[in-house]
């Protein structure tokens, strides 16, 4: 493997963990604003409050968005097999 292919390799690789991660990421961020928001708003200052609803989003969107996480992952396994395999 010549240091080109090292690199194509693990920028495919970055640019998939980017757009398997991102949507979780964005969806805990959203959440997170929106209860810091509410806080500001009502000054109840409960710690359960900010974790409790991010937890549930998240676990949502997990459940939502795993085939198509999988299938990414499952992609860029497929895509770096097929270079193995050519050599």
């Amino acid at each position: 493997m010549d240091s080109i292919t090292v690199m194509d390799v693990a920028r495919d690789a970055l640019v998939t963990l980017i757009f398997t991660v991102g949507p979780i990421l964005g969806i805990a961020l959203g959440v997170g604003l929106a209860i810091a928001f509410v806080q500001s708003l009502t000054q109840i200052q409960e710690m359960t409050l900010t974790f409790v609803p991010k937890i549930i989003a998240i676990f949502a969107a997990l459940l939502l968005l795993l085939p198509y996480m999988g299938r990414s992952i499952g992609d860029l396994m497929a895509r770096i097999a097929e270079r193995i395999a050519s050599g």
